[in-house]
């Protein structure tokens, strides 16, 4: 992300803000400017005197303007990082006197995580003037396999689609969790390697045959025999293999091909910007759309509708996952 190299930047160069206010629903990127600032503004030998560490749980905002407004000790600066600072969400806008009036020698970082600050109130405004405002969005999933290759190539790996895909159907959107595999992978497996499926199975546990990619493309295929061999799958491990995971990417994936039907432009890179897929599997909908008239696909959906309200238990209290994943297949194909 350009605003976390833009921030580190400046560190960098010896021009940090008096307070970094991060916040958003997206925790990783919290996470990674908090720890970079903890670990390179000061030296170890700096730490000890000068660098604390708050939690939103266990502190109040005004013990937090109380240790901000403390003078370092043999230091340029000193650090005092707030941890889980949404806890202080009620009294965060009594920070407003000390955002409009920082101490220069500290660097106050608030960790505001899966909240923002209201833009129209003073905190908000004061801070704009006075420090740095940084919002982690959460990232849409057709957006995740990407920063899954640029982080990878950030590490001098490749990766493939398919791998990027089986991760983010198997870890969804948490970019923490994700680059915690990624992390287990470089430590096994060589720089300069692309990481393949083969990979993805063998090191971090996700089947590459059986699972709900390969289901989506066994049905667009109209392959039966392959799609009843993952479903059986799914059958037998219910935990690894959510019913409501499968029909709504299932839901996801027949909604985009009833839009596929509707573009008068079926080029690859049209079809990718439309429905917001990585080109790789633009040839998917092609050969679904053969498959599936739209007319039938229209049909396909609100079965699947039914067929997730079952999975939630309405109408269907005694039907357990085989039993919904064998009609979920039956109403497809």
């Amino acid at each position: 992300m350009d605003k976390v190299k833009e921030i580190v930047s400046e560190i960098n160069k010896g021009n940090p803000k008096p307070i970094y206010f991060l916040m958003g629903e997206e925790p990783y990127y919290i996470d990674k400017i908090s720890q970079y600032i903890s670990d390179n503004v000061l030296t170890e030998d700096e730490k000890g005197f000068n660098q604390m560490v708050l939690y939103g749980k266990d502190t109040s905002v005004d013990e937090v303007v109380a240790n901000a407004k403390r003078f370092p000790m043999m230091a340029e600066y000193q650090v005092v990082i707030v941890k889980e600072a949404q806890h202080l969400s009620r009294n965060i806008e009594s920070l407003v006197s000390y955002a409009e009036n920082p101490q220069p020698t500290t660097i106050l970082v608030i960790c505001y995580k899966y909240k923002k600050l209201d833009k129209r109130k003073k905190l908000y405004k004061a801070i704009q003037k006075s420090g740095e405002l940084f919002e982690s969005k959460k990232l849409y999933e057709n957006q995740v396999a990407d920063w899954i290759r640029r982080t990878m190539a950030g590490k001098q790996y490749k990766i493939s689609p398919k791998s990027c895909i089986m991760l983010v159907e198997y870890l969804g959107t948490d970019l923490s969790k994700i680059n915690n595999e990624l992390d287990k992978l470089t430590l096994v497996v060589p720089k300069e390697t692309e990481i393949i499926p083969e990979l993805i199975e063998q090191h971090i546990g996700i089947s590459k045959d059986f699972n709900n990619f390969e289901l989506k493309k066994a049905i667009g295929e109209r392959d039966v025999k392959k799609a009843s061999r993952i479903i059986d799958y799914f059958s037998q491990n219910p935990k690894d293999n959510p019913f409501v995971v499968t029909v709504t990417l299932l839901n996801t994936f027949f909604t985009q091909l009833l839009q596929y039907h509707g573009l008068n432009d079926h080029s690859p890179g049209n079809v990718a910007k439309v429905l917001g897929v990585n080109p790789y599997f633009v040839n998917e909908f092609s050969v679904a759309a053969r498959n599936y008239p739209m007319k039938r696909v229209s049909g396909i959906i609100s079965s699947l509708r039914e067929l997730d309200l079952k999975g939630k238990g309405v109408g269907a209290s005694n039907m357990d996952q085989g039993d919904l994943l064998k009609e979920l297949l039956a109403e497809i194909v």
